[in-house]
């Protein structure tokens, strides 16, 4: 397969290892080492998508995270398609398939590029609002037809055979960007004994250096290039992430990074994960991203064939492809010179440089002319000719500012242009952080402002593009990181090659290329090529009224594309100031936000997906569960026992014997998946004081208190007991469900308000297995199984002792939810299963029974304990649900949620409050979560006074009852409620106090 456009030999391609791939149902070939843009560039392939807005042909422009046009749809199924990756960072691999995400039938003929012809005229900023306002009633229809012409790729239709990874990493400094400047960072940094990461997003580690021309002492820099990787690679302190893009910055030196680990080797890849995401926790970061360059602005420049100088530069010197014959360059600098010379270099033809300045002498720009290059100063090219190649280009003459023609253009035939207006640094990442940027004349861009975060900048990203100064420039942020991250950096020599510096005639501050015509006339002068921006649009957003950078964005659309406007925001900002008479600090910028560049969802979920995305936790008995019948239910991710069956029973009757067997004699239940947290710190009383509604200052070592937690609001968050284990520590137990938000409030609490608090928090719910005994009978199980006083007298209700049942050390509560005597044991989780045996074994000989959530349920509900999250719903406070004496009194005594209870609404008396309710038929078990109304006769629709929370029928009591919040429940005891029912009929039940069962609480206090 012919390679028309690729050269003989160079580049760093393997030349040994041909690649087949398709592009658009076409065959094409390149080699190992190169893009699918530089492989599609190779084969002479022009048109590459279509644009978003006028369905216009495009070409490649670029050669690296800036590219807006070609944007594909990679792979050859629906599983393993990616939609939109760039082809400049794809790296081609053996039959990859790719198509263009747009363009109907095809991109070479597309039907809706007949919209591109009027382009501007017909569809200017704010059309859709403008056109499509009237008949409202037609806008359903509009939008299908506008959806259908929407969008770039499309997401996959069947699950990702991937496989995804997270890693977490802690450093002493983390580089950003391994050219010249990070490496150079990266090696002062590691030589000072710092432990350092460097990522970029390259496939190859280098930066501009792997795409230089000859012209400049590059021996030195190469064989430091070589050295440099090695020594790097070779220390046991550094860890080298290519393929790696730092996609966001964020609070306390984090950074989030995409390592794209076997993108490069195909579809699928059974052998490892497909891409990792690294979590990077550092000291000090060094943001050595370098700089962009950007494009000029001027008539049809998004013709197939426009191009960036450096892209034009890393085609040829990197891949060894010109793409094209005949080259026209434009420049405001002497660095684009770079590409010509290579296109000459290569043996095509350079038929102009149109330098916007008056006059350079620089050694690039006497490099070209030493090579017979016409060099045309104070000219710039205004207009190119063609369709879906360049054929020609106008030349004109342009006043001394350049911001007018100012004299006769003159054609040029050709089928490539290069143009370039300077370099913007890649301060994205310092943006994310809150950094402002700040506008730097003698750059021409804008540098990251200033940051409270351990950060340091060199090379592009500070405006330093001299080689030599790059170097040095990364050396000394290197040693000030490593310094700074408490590394001892006194003895270290300098690390820079001799690197010649090259002489630069200083670049002309210039974006927009003007055009014998208004730019409202002229032809399309794109600033955003994905969106299909141009400068008339710009200038129409401006006259109608916006003038804010970033209201301009929202109406135009610049930098909404998938580069984010990397290549187009400076030129459109500069573009905003001259239209409004302000200079570019005072337009400003907009301000990026991650992600850098598009992630995938894949890499964000890791491994947390399937079964690990809500995954099931189960207690160190659960195999006993299961051997024993248990029927299981889901609470908060943990398998728990419902009930336990017996052959030919069914639930009710299983709750029934349950219930029965806890209360007459003794009931085991697996209470291991209470959230458990360790609190520990001289400050944890005063922390418990505040989150807690009842006071912990006197709470004795070895003593229980139950205590509710309430959000800002005063509604009840979570409740359970917290036992004191020493004067500085605790440990509170949660709801099951509760668990995991528990911990984070109080870490939002003790970080963000409480930061003077000497207090620590860790989750201990799976350090511990918990069984708990209830019943007459509990005690005299406990005794078979430890020698510990466990008597009333000796161990009280609402404490704690440390002893050893079954031979393991444990923990015993003397708590009850049941409303019976009961012992909850908690014992290591590696002896769970060892202690519930023993403890049925003891419990043999009087009929120990084990219970589920649903009888735990009933049990509690016939004492009138809440459940948090069925009983209540973030609206009731303690006092909705009776709780008063769960609420400290004293006026110094401040807590979460107190304040809240002054309001007004909260002093309502029609509150819904917490009762009980007797139904009058003591079978009918009312439906949990019915409505509630005073008057059956009432009309639809009725008025609602509260709802059912808990419903039950017990076998105890010998009679249905239930739980439920009414407004001004608690003074309407005995008062008749009634339950209207889907099916038109309606429950008649009595308000009663909460409690049903053992109201003096005389059976858990023997």
């Amino acid at each position: 397969m012919k390679q028309v456009n690729r050269l003989d030999d160079g580049g760093r391609i393997n030349r040994q290892t041909p690649l087949n791939f398709t592009f658009n149902d076409k065959t094409y070939q390149g080699f190992e080492g190169d893009t699918l843009a530089s492989a599609l560039l190779a084969n002479g392939v022009d048109v590459v998508g279509r644009s978003f807005k006028y369905s216009r042909p495009r070409g490649v422009i670029t050669a690296d995270a800036q590219e807006p046009n070609a944007i594909f749809q990679v792979g050859s199924n629906d599983a393993s398609t990616i939609p939109n990756p760039r082809a400049t960072q794809t790296e081609l691999y053996a039959n990859l398939v790719c198509s263009s995400t747009n363009g109907w039938p095809n991109v070479d003929f597309d039907l809706m590029g007949t919209v591109g012809k009027v382009g501007g005229s017909a569809m200017p900023p704010g059309f859709y609002y403008k056109t499509f306002m009237f008949p409202q009633s037609m806008w359903m229809s509009y939008e299908k037809m506008i959806r259908k012409g929407a969008g770039l790729g499309c997401s996959p239709l069947q699950p990702d055979p991937d496989s995804y990874d997270k890693l977490n990493h802690h450093c002493d400094v983390m580089v950003v960007g391994a050219g010249p400047a990070g490496l150079s960072a990266a090696l002062a940094a590691a030589r000072a004994g710092a432990r350092v990461i460097i990522a970029d997003e390259q496939n190859e580690m280098g930066g501009s250096l792997l795409c230089s021309t000859e012209l400049i002492d590059e021996t030195a820099a190469a064989v430091w290039l070589v050295s440099t990787l090695t020594e790097l690679a070779e220390n046991d302190n550094v860890l080298l992430l290519p393929r790696s893009t730092a996609f966001g910055y964020y609070d306390q030196n984090y950074i989030g990074i995409n390592e794209r680990r076997s993108d490069h080797i195909g579809e699928t890849n059974s052998n490892g994960t497909r891409q990792r995401l690294h979590k990077v926790r550092a000291k000090q970061v060094i943001l050595a991203t370098g700089a962009h360059e950007r494009p000029l602005v001027f008539g049809n420049n998004d013709v197939p064939g426009c191009m960036l100088a450096s892209a034009v530069t890393t085609y040829i010197n990197r891949y060894a492809v010109v793409p094209g014959n005949r080259l026209a360059l434009m420049t405001t600098n002497d660095n684009a010179y770079k590409a010509a010379i290579a296109w000459h270099d290569a043996g095509k033809s350079v038929v102009l440089i149109a330098d916007t300045r008056p006059s350079a002498d620089g050694f690039l720009v006497k490099e070209a002319m030493k090579r017979g290059i016409k060099v045309e100063f104070g000219h710039g090219i205004i207009d190119v000719k063609g369709s879906k190649r360049v054929k020609s280009v106008e030349v004109a003459p342009l006043s001394a500012d350049g911001k007018s023609v100012s004299g006769q253009a003159v054609s040029y035939t050709c089928d490539t242009v290069a143009s370039s207006g300077g370099w913007s640094p890649v301060l994205h990442l310092s943006s994310h952080t809150g950094s402002k940027p700040i506008w730097r004349d003698d750059i021409q861009g804008f540098v990251p402002g200033k940051t409270e975060q351990a950060q340091h900048i060199c090379g592009g990203i500070q405006g330093v593009y001299d080689l030599s100064q790059v170097l040095e420039d990364g050396i000394k942020c290197g040693l000030a990181a490593a310094g700074d991250a408490g590394k001892n950096v006194s003895s270290l020599e300098l690390l820079a090659p001799t690197v010649t510096k090259n002489i630069e005639t200083p670049a002309m501050a210039l974006f927009h290329i003007p055009h014998f015509k208004p730019t409202s006339r002229a032809p399309k002068q794109f600033v955003d090529y994905q969106n299909d921006v141009t400068a008339a649009g710009i200038e129409l957003a401006n006259r109608e009224g916006f003038e804010s950078i970033e209201h301009v964005k929202r109406y135009t659309a610049l930098g909404f594309g998938t580069d984010q406007g990397k290549l187009g925001n400076i030129n459109g900002m500069a573009i905003t100031a001259n239209s409004l008479g302000k200079t570019i600090p005072e337009t400003g910028t907009t301000i990026f936000r991650p992600m850098y560049t598009p992630v995938t969802f894949g890499a964000l979920s890791g491994s947390d997906v399937k079964q690990l995305f809500d995954p099931a936790r189960f207690t160190a008995m659960h195999s006993w569960h299961v051997d024993n019948g248990a029927e299981f239910e889901d609470v908060g991710q943990w398998k728990r026992p419902w009930y336990y069956p017996k052959p030919g029973e069914t639930m009710e009757q299983a709750l029934a014997r349950e219930c029965l067997a806890t209360r007459n004699s003794v009931g085991l239940l697996d209470a291991s998946t209470l959230g458990k947290i360790d609190i520990q710190g001289k400050d944890a009383r005063e922390f418990l004081n505040r989150v807690y509604t009842n006071p912990w200052s006197q709470l004795a070592v070895g003593k229980c208190r139950y205590g509710v937690m309430c959000k800002e609001d005063g509604m009840v968050f979570d409740d359970g007991v917290t036992a004191c284990i020493n004067d500085n520590r605790f440990q509170m137990t949660t709801t099951t469900g509760g668990a995991a938000g528990v911990l984070n409030w109080l870490e939002l609490w003790h970080q963000t308000e409480w930061p003077e608090l000497e207090v620590y928090f860790s989750t201990v719910t799976d350090h511990w297995s918990t069984m708990t005994i209830s019943g007459p009978n509990s005690r005299k199980v406990l005794e078979k199984l430890t020698d510990a006083d466990v008597s009333n007298e000796a161990f009280p209700y609402m404490g704690w002792i440390a002893a050893e049942v079954a031979g393991v050390k444990a923990r015993i509560f003397r708590i009850s939810f049941t409303g019976e005597l009961s012992f909850e044991i908690n014992v290591q989780a590696n002896f769970g299963l060892h202690c519930w045996e023993a403890v049925v074994a003891a419990g043999q000989e009087f009929d120990i029974t084990p219970y589920g959530t649903e009888t735990m349920h009933i049990l509690r509900a016939e004492k009138g304990f809440i459940i948090v999250g069925q009983d209540t719903d973030g609206s009731v406070t303690p006092q909705d649900l009776d709780m008063n004496w769960v609420v400290g009194k004293k006026k110094a005594f401040s807590y979460l949620g107190k304040r809240s209870w002054t309001r007004e609404d909260n002093e309502r008396t029609d509150r819904k409050q917490f009762v009980g309710l007797k139904p009058k038929d003591p079978k009918v078990v009312l439906p949990e979560g019915a409505q509630i109304v005073f008057d059956k006769d009432q009309p639809i629709p009725m008025t609602m006074v509260g709802h059912v929370t808990s419903s039950y029928y017990s076998a105890c009591l010998g009679y249905s009852f239930a739980l439920a919040v009414v407004k001004g429940g608690l003074e309407r005891k005995g008062q008749s409620v009634f339950v209207p029912l889907a099916d038109g009929t309606t429950i008649e039940a009595e308000i009663c106090s909460s409690v049903f069962y053992d109201p003096k609480g005389d059976r858990q206090n023997v």
